[in-house]
């Protein structure tokens, strides 16, 4: 299938939105998200964005069923890991069910390594659920470690009031 992988633009916002909740949908957690195209808007297309994104685009005789020509995006910013150096942390890679098994995954994961290559990261690090056995897999194959078995890494996060808990807490100046 004819398809174009391009760095995502202000506009695009409301079908990576869209794609956000079929991806939530997909994981199980739709109740979870809660941002919006406005806020993507703002926060990925700003001075400093917070992050970047590539979208999988299809001409319009391939348009979905529901009449969409982008059926596919990735997510990604910019850590920094102490003992290696930059790092592209991937938070998203989904590509709509009716265009998967056509390279557009491989596509949009091969363009981000290759904007990883170009800024002088060393790792391209993502996080996966344990039941996604179809992701994990095909990371595998591309020749991701998973280091949960491997180095027996955990994935913590603090939110809501557990990080107002611990904001709260910080020495005063």
């Amino acid at each position: 299938m004819n398809f174009k992988i391009r760095a995502a633009k202000k506009e695009d916002c409301k079908d990576i939105s869209r794609m956000i909740m079929e991806l939530a949908v997909y994981e199980k957690m739709p109740d979870q998200v809660k941002i919006s195209h406005e806020e993507l808007q703002r926060d990925g297309f700003c001075q400093n964005p917070f992050f970047e994104c590539l979208v999988a685009e299809v001409p319009e005789e391939h348009k979905s069923k529901q009449g969409f020509t982008v059926v596919g995006y990735a997510l990604y910013f910019y850590t920094y890991s102490t003992w290696k150096g930059p790092t592209v942390y991937l938070e998203d890679l989904y590509v709509m069910p009716e265009f998967r098994g056509n390279g557009i995954g491989k596509g949009l994961l091969s363009k981000v390594a290759e904007v990883a290559k170009k800024k002088q990261c060393v790792r391209l690090q993502l996080s996966v659920l344990d039941w996604n056995t179809p992701s994990r897999d095909f990371y595998a194959a591309k020749g991701a470690q998973d280091l949960t078995v491997t180095e027996g890494w955990h994935f913590i996060r603090f939110d809501g009031q557990n990080l107002d808990n611990l904001a709260n807490e910080a020495p005063k100046d």
